[in-house]
């Protein structure tokens, strides 16, 4: 899933990336640091905004980071990635110091973002940079009207997916500012991300929409009504005539909101 993200939405973290580069002005990016960083889909859209970077790709999964590596090593790019399994809700953050932190969709996972935010301030170079970004929406595919069953499908599964996510992540739907700013951070700049992808999709797009929707499928199967279950099992059929791959009204809506903040001296 996570690299189906960096394919489908590489133009906006080439538009982020774009962005930071921006801030940092003159102070060169030549140490990194990339809290959660997943399978790499941070740590590879740095390295190529910056090319003489080098990135610490830190995340709580040995799995992931190992995935991480092997893909570093496919691209040549072993050298410039150094992977750190650390789990921030029980560890602290390497000394530093760095010139930028990146962290995408993380950090409402912190059990205690202000200790990491605190963390984070002292591992920065006063120069440095904290770049974050969160979804502000969850990722849309169909319109609302799609010919089977009661219109408004995803709308009602998104209202089950924020309920699930607020109640397992508390911070999710934080005010990232107030909270940056308390800990120690200038906020120099608060953006909205538009995705809009139009049909006809790419098969990798169209593989996101059917792996994003499959999971919601599984996972709140319970509060679904027997229509809306019958509905998703219709357009995730590997088959059947209603299936993902068939529909020409296919598009990725999405929207990402991120906060570049600087260090308080």
């Amino acid at each position: 899933m996570l690299d189906l993200d960096a394919v489908v939405l590489a133009g906006v973290f080439a538009s982020v990336t774009e962005w930071i580069s921006g801030h940092l002005g003159d102070h060169p990016a030549k140490q990194i640091l990339d809290l959660g960083s997943g399978t790499g889909t941070g740590t590879f859209a740095l390295l190529s905004r910056f090319g003489d970077a080098q990135v610490t790709a830190l995340d709580a999964s040995a799995e992931m980071l190992e995935h991480l590596s092997a893909r570093a090593q496919h691209r040549g790019l072993a050298q410039r990635v150094q992977t750190l399994e650390a789990d921030l809700d029980t560890g602290h953050l390497p000394a530093g110091p760095f010139d930028l932190a990146w962290a995408s969709a993380s950090m409402h996972h912190m059990a205690e973002p202000a200790r990491v935010l605190a963390d984070l301030r002292s591992a920065l170079d006063p120069a440095g940079l904290f770049a974050m970004i969160e979804f502000e929406t969850f990722p849309r595919f169909l319109p609302d009207d799609i010919g089977l069953g009661t219109p408004g499908l995803e709308a009602r599964l998104n209202a089950v997916a924020d309920r699930k996510r607020e109640e397992h992540h508390p911070t999710v739907n934080s005010d990232w500012s107030a909270r940056l700013a308390s800990n120690g951070f200038v906020v120099r700049e608060e953006r909205t991300f538009e995705i809009n992808l139009a049909a006809p999709l790419s098969d990798d797009a169209v593989r996101y929409a059917r792996v994003t929707l499959s999971r919601l499928r599984d996972g709140m199967s319970e509060e679904l009504s027997a229509e809306d279950r019958q509905t998703l099992d219709a357009l995730l059929s590997v088959d059947g005539p209603d299936r993902l791959e068939l529909r020409s009204d296919l598009g990725v809506r999405s929207s990402r909101r991120a906060w570049i903040a600087s260090p308080v001296s």
